[in-house]
């Protein structure tokens, strides 16, 4: 018999092939004959384990991290989990520009920087909301600036509004726009490379005249609009946590499985897949398939032990 420990601590009891069913799971042990596994209607046992029960993200579907305390009480380690692809909150402070934006988004690129240097860059599209920000480009940063704070280096987050840009070439399009329009103000310049809402507000978190002309833009002036447009401050004070992650950063460590089969090196007929497991990836289905492959990996070495054991004289 396997036995499927899965999200919602549930089980799936696969008997020969041929019968499956779901029983409320409540604990499990394991002693010289295999695992026992405890349910609301008694106790199943089981030559093989698999857990399948997902990380911290999303407690609602009934992933809770108790496959995490499963698995240690198994001898196995447990990285230390941080939510991931989930938005950011920013500061909310008088001069915080998010909540005058919130419902626009735009193709940007988000720097983290530790120690004065650039740790991290992502590009992508972005969405500004009441609490700061999400959208693809936020979620696949918030697992490396999680970590980071987890780890105790809590980066500087960076904005640059025009991603591919740097600030001379924003500077060399600004001073461009002042000699061939110069009599267009600064924010309809602004609003031909970006969402319109978001000139006016950049001006007035800046001090500027909303009605100032690209001509009148003096160089000091031109010069931290071009910074600003490039390297905007992100004051990040943390996730919104594992309640709207997509995934958990951390779980059982890799080392102490075998990637041929799933299966513990610790705890012979224990298998582990997807999320309970330390790996993690950015948007664009990766956590989805990773899931989806252990499982497989971890199904066919079941299935080939089991026909090796009906094989046996």
């Amino acid at each position: 018999m396997v036995v499927l420990v899965c999200i919602g601590l549930h089980i799936g009891l696969h008997v020969e092939s041929e019968s499956v069913a779901q029983l409320a799971f409540t604990g499990v042990h394991r002693d010289a004959t295999g695992f026992r596994v405890n349910t609301r209607l008694g106790c199943v046992t089981a030559k093989h384990l698999v857990l399948a029960t997902g990380g911290l993200s999303l407690p609602k579907t009934g992933s809770d991290g108790f496959g995490f305390m499963v698995a240690k009480s198994f001898g196995h380690s447990i990285v230390s989990t941080t939510p991931a692809l989930v938005p950011l909150v920013l500061e909310d402070t008088p001069s915080a520009i998010h909540g005058q934006l919130t419902g626009v988004s735009h193709e940007a690129e988000i720097a983290l920087w530790i120690q004065g240097r650039i740790a991290v860059r992502i590009r992508g599209e972005m969405l500004w909301t009441h609490f700061g920000v999400s959208g693809p480009a936020a979620l696949d940063a918030s697992r490396h600036w999680a970590r980071a704070a987890l780890d105790g280096t809590l980066p500087a987050t960076t904005l640059n509004f025009l991603p591919g840009r740097t600030f001379d070439d924003v500077e060399r399009w600004l001073i461009g726009e002042a000699a061939s329009r110069g009599t267009a103000l600064v924010r309809t310049a602004l609003g031909s490379v970006l969402p319109a809402a978001i000139g006016p507000v950049l001006m007035k978190a800046l001090g500027f005249d909303p009605d100032v002309t690209l001509a009148q833009l003096a160089r000091a002036a031109r010069r931290r609009s071009s910074g600003a447009l490039t390297a905007w401050p992100l004051p990040v004070v943390d996730t919104r946590g594992y309640n709207y992650a997509e995934v958990t950063a951390g779980g059982v460590s890799l080392t102490e499985i075998d990637p041929s089969t799933m299966e513990s090196r610790l705890c012979p007929g224990l298998f582990l897949v997807g999320e309970a497991l330390d790996v993690d990836g950015r948007l664009g289905g990766f956590n989805f398939q990773w899931a989806w492959s252990s499982a497989r990996v971890a199904g066919a070495a079941l299935a080939a032990r089991a026909e090796g054991a009906r094989a046996a004289p």
